[in-house]
């Protein structure tokens, strides 16, 4: 009962962590190794208990989804489900490492870009005369490449979103919050589907349960307290959020 009180707390805040910032399979994930389930397991399983925070969150922000530039809502969320069924595959049949070096690499990178992207851009802009930024296929590319990373491992995916959007369509970050939540909602849904099917994540039923039911629970109260945050602020937080994940990611990778 102490385990399933543990990964309903930490559901909880990984839901609401989702919402507003992101970041919340670095909360899910510790929680259930420490219950007892193996590295790889536990993976899954935070993927699958977080399917149901993200999409109540989605629902949520609803009415405040906000297009990526030129690029079709419905083409981005393909790239994000068939991108998120990929990584699944790969959880499932490589091994870990490859990933998790460059992990750090890739969140340092994305928190300097949501810190200072926008400006540089601009400026860049401004000094070749015409307006920089990506086309809608490139868009699509780079989103089904962090959706097949959110697949295999989910960590920080919404901040490397926000960060692809920042730099390829100068889409603000609180802005893109609905649509990094409904876009983590398409990836976590078809990577679910394959673990369920093929990993061992039914194993430990109560522990699974506790922490979707804390995960909704946690999303629902996330995105309602993140549409209220004035627009500074949740940018912010976005960006407080991907300094904290970026440097305990650093620090899990020392000796």
């Amino acid at each position: 009962m102490s385990d399933v009180v543990l990964v309903l707390l930490a559901g909880i805040a990984a839901g609401a962590s989702n919402a507003v910032g992101g970041g919340g399979t670095f909360v899910a994930l510790p929680a259930l190794v420490a219950v007892g389930l193996p590295a790889v397991t536990a993976n899954a399983a935070a993927t699958v208990a977080l399917v149901p925070g993200a999409a109540a969150s989605a629902w949520v922000y609803r009415r405040e989804v906000r297009p990526v530039g030129a690029t079709s809502t419905r083409a981005l969320t393909l790239a994000s489900a068939s991108g998120g069924a990929v990584g699944a595959v790969l959880l499932l049949v490589l091994p870990a490492a490859s990933f998790d070096a460059a992990v750090p690499w890739l969140l340092a990178f994305a928190t300097l870009v949501l810190a200072f992207g926008r400006g540089g851009i601009r400026a860049l802009g401004a000094a070749l005369g015409r307006p920089v930024g990506m086309s809608p296929r490139a868009v699509l590319v780079g989103q089904f490449v962090l959706a097949t990373y959110g697949g295999y491992f989910g960590g920080a995916v919404g901040i490397l979103m926000l960060a692809l959007w920042s730099v390829g369509v100068g889409l603000d970050a609180a802005a893109g919050n609905p649509m990094r939540v409904t876009q983590l909602a398409a990836v976590y849904l078809t990577a679910t589907v394959l673990f369920l099917v093929a990993s061992d994540v039914l194993r430990s039923p109560l522990v699974l349960a506790g922490m979707l039911v804390g995960a909704v629970a946690g999303g629902v109260a996330g995105a309602h307290l993140a549409r209220r945050l004035p627009a500074r602020l949740l940018r912010g937080v976005v960006l407080l959020t991907a300094v904290a994940m970026t440097v305990l990611y650093v620090l899990r990778g020392q000796p």
